[in-house]
């Protein structure tokens, strides 16, 4: 082979063949996958392979369709209640107008310093914000009420579930007993659910408000829906805000401040951690809780508060500690709860729209000395604690009056810390008996009579019309003859009464009586003597004062001045009532306080001295001693004292001058402590009393100007 010299290319089947192609071989196939025959188990997709499948696969499709339903059932409710909850938000007014929306006003008392001692009514102390009320206020209400209050929407599921748990594990309904009420809803319920009183359809603003905290379910669907709206239109703030002046905390107290100065005569904004748990435990049942009703329960109650805010992180545990320590104290005002049947009778009466049916906050300044009520208070306690048996039901009333009317001092029964309770003082219509007396010689010294007068303490007899003849006896059953009127009054003796108000005529003694306060029905017979009309304790302790101020009427008053709360101009005052016209002469009211202090030095009213000072008096027993009187008077100071049983049964051993005058001296020693004595405005007579005439008995034969004057008096007209 020859060579070029040149390397050659070698040759290839392309080369070489270049006049034919070489079909390629087509690339191999992948076989297909052998398809399974069809087999009963996996006909359907998504039907179960197995035993067990099959059991469960009916709940599988259950489940997929409440599914389907509920998520659109529940977008369906969602877009409901937001709609619903917008529409409420929408009706919502500002929060300024919703703060203070009560029907009725308020009454406050104060005694004759401007010291508050009472409060009717609704009161509202103004109003407070969620950021001005005291801190520990703030977050002792939150502690206590709805520790979720600033995470929810108004509602709390978690608090709903476990209220309708409790419930139903104390074999109640699930919608009675305890809410699960978030604040939110609370101050719904206390807004009526935007709903306002009209006294046009309801009979009482109690009736609204019990329809109002009417639990039913559709009303607590309304609630939610409400509370919810609340959420849209206010901020927390407001809510809360709207609450803590909303919300009844006991005794009359409409909202944190109104409470705050009622028990603690502070502002809501100066209570200390110990008192903001006492408010704040009155939530859960004001009445029951309130400090004025029982002080125990309440710190009791508090204290649980307490561990709540500590719980919380709210109090420290010292702080927590001292709060429990040192639980809160009333006010001094707010502890004495004085001078409530006082109070109750300025109500009732003064003008009803500005007491009882005010719509505004009225500020009343009474006649009420505290000093003198505490007094009357503690005599009364001190006396039935000491001298009157254990378990027994009779009751008592005081009535302490200066000589113009001006009631000082006023305890209607037992029950001191009662309020709206039966008044024995001013509403007890009760026979006077012998207290009735002094207006029948007031009526004989008027006309000129002498208190050394005779008169005859003899057994007589008066025919009654349409009634057999009447014999009435004198109450220890003795008979004196001739005796002076002085001494009769002294001893309360019955037949000389009788027999110098015959003489006088009933009609002037009548007179005499109405003209000093003793008004109503006085009896038209001989029996008008001895007091069988009836008059109320508070009339003929007034009655009294008329003979202290000299002869002239009077009418018994608590009320000195009245105005409207921020308002210094006064809209009513005293003047014109007290002393009013005169009745007898004053001279004739001189000789009888002189002749009625005779009845404290040497008759039936003994019991009530007190030494240094003179006193006038006269004591009364009804028959068979229903009602036991004991009416006296210093010179600065009328008191009365009535004793009795409210359902007429007869006193054991009691007459007016043993137990009502104990509690008079009682009443009075306290009173005049410390005092310097006052003599009494009396005129004793300048004519001697005939020797022998106060101790002569009957059958003794006297002289014949005596004989003479007894003509006079007596004559044969008494029979």
């Amino acid at each position: 082979m020859s060579s070029n010299g040149k390397r050659r290319t070698p040759l290839v089947a392309d080369k070489r063949y270049q006049g034919k192609a070489t079909p390629k071989k087509p690339a191999a196939k992948k076989p297909a996958p052998a398809r399974k025959p069809r087999t009963r188990k996996t006909a359907r997709r998504g039907r179960p392979t197995t035993l067990l499948g099959w059991l469960f696969w009916p709940f599988r499709i259950l489940l997929r369709i409440i599914w389907a339903i509920s998520w659109r059932a529940g977008l369906v409710a969602a877009l409901i209640i937001t709609g619903v909850s917008i529409y409420f938000a929408q009706q919502m007014p500002p929060v300024q107008t919703l703060i203070d929306q009560r029907a009725r006003g308020s009454v406050t008392m104060a005694d004759l310093t401007g010291e508050v001692f009472a409060w009717r009514g609704d009161q509202f102390g103004g109003m407070v914000t969620a950021r001005t009320v005291s801190p520990h206020l703030h977050n002792a209400v939150i502690a206590v009420e709805d520790r979720r209050f600033y995470a929810h929407f108004g509602l709390s599921p978690r608090g709903i579930a476990s209220a309708i748990r409790i419930n139903l594990s104390e074999g109640r309904g699930p919608l009675s007993g305890n809410g699960g009420s978030t604040i939110t809803q609370q101050t719904a319920k206390l807004l009526c659910l935007g709903v306002p009183y009209e006294s046009s359809a309801w009979e009482s603003e109690a009736d609204y408000e019990a329809d109002c905290r009417r639990t039913t379910l559709a009303r607590k669907v309304r609630e939610a829906f409400y509370a919810m709206g609340m959420e849209i239109a206010y901020t927390k703030e407001e809510i809360l805000t709207l609450y803590l002046n909303r919300a009844y905390l006991g005794a009359g107290s409409r909202g944190f401040e109104a409470a705050a100065q009622r028990y603690f005569g502070i502002s809501a904004a100066e209570v200390n951690p110990a008192q903001a748990a006492m408010l704040a435990g009155l939530l859960k049942a004001p009445s029951t809780l309130a400090p004025t009703a029982n002080i125990e329960r309440s710190r009791e109650r508090a204290a649980v508060v307490v561990r709540l805010m500590e719980g919380q992180g709210y109090l420290t545990a010292a702080q927590a500690q001292e709060a429990i320590t040192n639980p809160a104290a009333l006010s001094r005002a707010a502890e004495a709860r004085s001078g409530g049947f006082f109070a109750d009778w300025v109500m009732e009466s003064g003008p009803e729209f500005f007491t009882r049916n005010t719509t505004e906050d009225v500020i009343i300044r009474t006649t009420l000395d505290q000093r003198i009520q505490r007094a009357a208070e503690e005599a009364l306690v001190s006396v039935f604690e000491n001298l009157v048996a254990d378990g027994s039901e009779a009751q008592a009333a005081i009535v302490v009056m200066s000589a113009d009317g001006a009631v000082r001092a006023m305890v209607g029964g037992r029950n001191l810390r009662a309020t709206g309770a039966f008044n024995r003082a001013t509403q007890a219509l009760r026979q006077t008996g012998s207290a009735f007396k002094p207006f029948i010689y007031a009526a004989a010294l008027d006309l000129g009579v002498s208190p050394y007068a005779m008169v005859d303490d003899a057994p007589q007899c008066w025919s009654i019309r349409g009634s057999r003849e009447w014999c009435p006896e004198n109450y220890d059953r003795e008979f004196k003859g001739p005796v002076t009127l002085t001494q009769a009054l002294a001893e309360s003796r019955n037949l000389p009464a009788i027999v110098l108000s015959e003489d006088v005529g009933r009609e002037y003694v009548r007179n005499v009586a109405n003209g000093f306060g003793l008004q109503g029905e006085l009896a038209e017979g001989p029996a008008l003597a001895l007091g069988v009309s009836e008059s109320t304790l508070l009339n003929i302790t007034g009655a009294y004062a008329g003979i202290l101020n000299g002869g002239s009427q009077v009418t018994p008053y608590g009320l000195l001045d009245l105005r409207i709360q921020g308002d210094p101009a006064v809209l009513m005052d005293s003047q014109g009532v007290g002393i009013g016209n005169r009745i007898i002469s004053e001279q004739a009211a001189r000789q009888l306080t002189w002749m009625m202090t005779r009845v404290v030095e040497e008759g039936t009213g003994r019991r009530a001295r007190i030494d240094g000072w003179e006193i006038a008096a006269k004591t009364g027993t009804t028959n068979s001693a229903r009602d036991a009187w004991f009416i006296g008077f210093t010179g600065d100071y009328v008191t009365g004292v009535w004793m009795g049983y409210d359902n007429n049964t007869p006193l054991s051993g009691v007459t007016g001058g043993g137990l009502p005058a104990e509690i008079w001296r009682e009443t009075m020693v306290r009173v005049l402590e410390g005092r310097m004595p006052t003599p009494l405005p009396m005129t004793m007579p300048q004519t001697a009393a005939p020797a022998g005439i106060l101790e002569s008995q009957g059958g003794e034969v006297v002289d014949d100007d005596i004989v003479n004057l007894l003509d006079l008096l007596v004559g044969g007209e008494a029979n």
